[in-house]
């Protein structure tokens, strides 16, 4: 009896996870069907960027190719949405918030946890090339409306620890970033506003059954997928009218990952992968990445231009394709009638001349004509001038291009106004590109602030291994930072998205400085120490030490800085002693050694630079 209750128990279990696994099968049909006209809007997009802008949605909903009216027609393509894309990706390239964290108070405690999360964020933005993920997402938020991001802890990632049983290499885990396109996104509903109104969103890819096995131990029978279709993750697509196959993915299955926040029946929300008819997991949300800890849906939404009403934004590439189109056609246009003005239309009396071979030969230069006696020679009928409208028509859609881009000439060609030519004044002009991005800069710094929360959120949710991270410190020396989940509090912490300043833009910042006298000292003179730095600043600090050795004594002062936060240092008769006292003095009041006893050694260690000064100056 025990044996037949166990094998009905392991049937009802079997049962429900094959209806699992087919609700969640439904539920992503249902979801696809319901965002497919948004799909082809995307589509649409991609391939006008690409070049190939003489396609359309059909009224079956598909994306078909447009057939000329008149065989004879030119279907040249004149595309300035390609550059204007590039031009705004390019501006888009310096929104690259530097997450740093600021003390949520002025307590030692406060101002340590902020540097550990900044130190910490550093490092994660460095190890994962945030700013090519941050880029790859980017592109696809400009040419389809809408990128996401994907944070989540990968386990086989970061510093081995140990080995199990099977001899396989055991490892920390880290932090992953994942730029993801919209085609692999399906909210619950389009109506959404934001992330948060998202009851539950299923991520769904194409993977090949190989990596399902080895990540989930389940055998699924693979197919092949097309590209390009709801299913599949990004990129490998290629234009559906150029004479190929669409290309697949081979021997592969779609890997659906439905995501519920936390409700009345999962108050620690939910998470199903399924694969075919496979469940492959089912349990609570894995991250606790909520601004209180609470358990959240690992995605961030970035948009181009935010719609009301709509989970997914809209991008200028849809705002320009009309415009595109309208281009296209005058552009065409007028090279027909070029053309018809160049090569000429001949009339000539039927039965004159031989029709087929002046059809395929035309008039060239030397030809012998030879027509029927007595009928009328044939001539070139008089189709008038260029019209004006073409040329205004022209101008004014390129116009149009400017105020729907957003991008001015400035911008897009790097041509000024003539009206304008001071260096202020064409600056005012691309300010005002960079006002007219504002919304789509300010999507892209709020989901990078969001993506940095929740690195630090995972980092404190499973980094309970204390953990050792190599920085740049004071002086460019390396310096060890260590930490464990319980010096982390992303909620007791305010972030600050500036950004990292280019080399030029520092060195006209340094001019600007030495211009105005603000570094000079009370004498009005540069000292040793600012020139120094002054030069380091500028890319010469090589050269600044060829010629004495101020530089040197500086490194030295910064790398002692750094040995007395851990031990006492006696100073050296040959120390230049007035800049070591500069240095260390610059130590204790930047507030950076927070340790009591660090202080104390430092105090001691300037006394012997002041005692051994003194003796240097009596000498």
């Amino acid at each position: 009896m025990k044996k037949k209750s166990n094998e009905l128990a392991e049937e009802l279990e079997l049962r429900r996870r094959k209806a699992l696994a087919e609700d969640v099968q439904r539920d992503f049909e249902k979801r696809r069907i319901m965002r497919r006209h948004l799909e082809r809007g995307w589509q649409l997009n991609m391939n006008f960027v690409s070049g190939n802008q003489y396609c359309d949605i059909s009224p079956a909903g598909e994306i078909a190719d447009e057939d000329p009216d008149f065989y004879w027609q030119s279907r040249r393509t004149f595309n300035h949405i390609a550059p204007t894309l590039d031009t705004r990706l390019a501006r888009l390239a310096k929104v690259r918030p530097s997450l740093t964290v600021r003390a949520f108070s002025d307590s030692d405690e406060d101002v340590k946890t902020a540097r550990i999360c900044s130190h910490i964020l550093k490092s994660a933005k460095s190890r994962m090339d945030l700013d090519e993920v941050i880029s790859r997402a980017t592109l696809w938020s400009e040419t389809c409306g809408t990128a996401f991001y994907k944070v989540v802890w990968n386990y086989e990632d970061g510093q081995v620890i140990g080995t199990d049983d099977t001899g396989h290499s055991i490892k920390e885990g880290d932090v992953n970033v994942v730029a993801l396109s919209p085609f692999e996104i399906y909210p619950d509903s389009l109506t959404a506003q934001d992330m948060a109104e998202v009851k539950s969103l299923i991520h769904a890819k194409a993977v090949p059954v190989s990596e399902i096995y080895e990540k989930f131990g389940v055998e699924v029978a693979g197919r092949n997928i097309e590209a390009l279709t709801p299913y599949c993750a990004a990129g490998g697509w290629k234009r559906p009218f150029d004479g190929e196959e669409t290309p697949v993915a081979e021997n592969s299955e779609i890997l659906i990952e439905r995501y519920i926040r936390p409700n009345g029946n999962y108050p620690q929300g939910r998470l199903e992968i399924v694969a075919g008819d496979h469940l492959l997991y089912e349990g609570d949300l894995p991250y606790c990445n909520g601004d209180r800890g609470e358990r959240e849906l690992p995605f961030v939404r970035q948009t181009c231009i935010a719609l009301a009403g709509a989970f997914f934004g809209t991008s200028v590439v849809d705002r320009m394709i009309p415009l595109q189109r309208a281009y296209n056609a005058v552009r065409n246009r007028k090279h027909e009638f070029l053309n018809r003005l160049t090569m000429g239309v001949i009339a000539v009396e039927d039965g004159s001349v031989d029709a087929e071979e002046l059809a395929e030969e035309g008039l060239y230069p030397g030809k012998v004509l030879v027509y029927r006696q007595g009928s009328a020679a044939p001539d070139f009928l008089d189709c008038g001038s260029l019209p004006s409208e073409f040329h205004e028509e022209e101008e004014r859609i390129s116009d149009e291009f400017v105020q729907v881009s957003g991008m001015s000439e400035v911008s897009r060609n790097s041509a000024s106004y003539m009206r304008v030519t001071s260096a202020t004044g064409l600056q005012l002009l691309l300010d005002q590109d960079t006002t007219r991005m504002y919304m789509s800069v300010e999507s892209v710094e709020r989901a990078v602030k969001e993506v940095g929360k929740q690195i630090l959120h995972l980092y404190k949710q499973f980094a309970s291994v204390r953990r050792i991270l190599r920085m740049t410190g004071t002086g460019g020396y390396a310096e060890l930072v260590s930490f464990d989940a319980s010096d982390i509090s992303a909620d007791d912490i305010q972030f600050e998205t500036g950004y990292d300043k280019t080399p030029q833009q520092i060195r006209e910042e340094m001019l600007n400085l030495i211009s105005m006298g603000l570094l000079k000292d009370k004498d009005g003179n540069l000292s040793d120490e600012m020139r120094t730095r002054l030069l380091d600043a500028l890319g010469y600090g090589s050269f600044e030490n060829a010629m004495d050795i101020s530089r040197l004594h500086i490194r030295k002062a910064e790398k002692e800085n750094i040995l007395l936060q851990t031990e006492d240092v006696e100073a050296d008769e040959y120390d230049d002693h007035a800049i070591h006292i500069t240095e260390h003095t610059r130590a204790l009041l930047s507030g950076a050694e927070e340790k009591e006893a660090a202080r104390e050694r430092i105090m001691r260690h300037l006394e012997t630079h002041r005692g051994k000064g003194v003796e240097t100056w009596k000498r």
